[in-house]
């Protein structure tokens, strides 16, 4: 990945390896696909638990491959919220009502629509806490990495959000003055803790560079192309990285020792 800086600061990724796919591809994907479905992109979350290693879908599904930072370019990203009436019970199940645009929500079992900013579910304190929501607002990013024509979509929690905006607005549109499929984004992962002191993992954006005037003109070709296919990608439980649930009380085992999850801190425990 080559970098050349600029007058204005900004690496410019002359010989960085951009596959970008047809203009046609959409409907060439939808001729070859008749009848198998739409083409499924691999996909990617935050981890939970304050893990800072991105588990990336690789050729064996059985073997995925870790890594620190996710690096390409953002094609397209929008908002989906989804509601599921029951809590997570490790089953990949679709949402009971769904929201491609984060603001019409379609409930599965009937078909009747809903606007996202009235409903009881998308108001804090609707959540079984009080405090959230019960409606997760998550956001979908189509990333495009070096050497790869077909992006990878990340999934971002609400607690990865403002940090989402802070890069977009502050970093690439004032500050670079460029659109997200114009330049090179760095997603890393922290730790952070939430008001009851349970670890969980955030997106942390940073600008590596930006791309030449050729690259960005075949990037925005290809943004027309993913948003056309972007309707047909489905929400399910694989959007969602839920915060780990506060621990229960520890137990002793039969033996009389304690077991200590990694999640707990040690501060306070009656050994220290």
């Amino acid at each position: 990945m080559s970098k050349e800086k600029t007058g204005t600061n900004l690496a410019v990724m002359e010989k960085y390896d951009l596959q970008v796919l047809d203009t046609d591809f959409g409907a060439a994907a939808a001729e070859e696909l008749d009848g198998l479905g739409s083409l499924q992109f691999d996909r990617v979350k935050i981890p939970s638990g304050g893990v800072t290693m991105f588990e990336v879908p690789g050729e064996d599904e059985d073997n995925p491959e870790n890594v620190q930072a996710l690096t390409g370019v953002i094609l397209h990203h929008h908002p989906m919220n989804a509601f599921w009436a029951e809590a997570f019970g490790g089953e990949n199940n679709s949402p009971d009502c769904a929201s491609l645009d984060g603001k019409q929500g379609v409930v599965r079992e009937t078909g009747e629509c809903r606007a996202c900013d009235k409903c009881k579910y998308n108001q804090f304190g609707s959540a079984e806490n009080g405090k959230g929501k019960a409606c997760k607002n998550i956001h979908r990013l189509y990333i495009l990495r070096e050497g790869d024509p077909v992006p990878l979509i990340l999934a971002l929690p609400p607690t990865s959000l403002k940090a989402l905006k802070d890069y977009l607005g502050k970093t690439v549109l004032l500050k670079a003055k460029r659109r997200s499929y114009e330049v090179v984004t760095k997603i890393t992962l922290k730790k952070d803790k939430n008001e009851n002191g349970i670890t969980y993992s955030k997106a942390v954006f940073s600008l590596a560079g930006t791309l030449t005037e050729e690259q960005a003109a075949s990037t925005r070709a290809m943004r027309d192309a993913v948003i056309a296919m972007a309707n047909t990608v489905d929400i399910d439980e694989e959007d969602y990285s839920a915060e780990p649930a506060k621990p229960a009380a520890l137990q002793a085992n039969e033996d009389g020792f304690v077991n200590i999850p990694d999640s707990v801190e040690d501060e306070g425990l009656p050994f220290n």
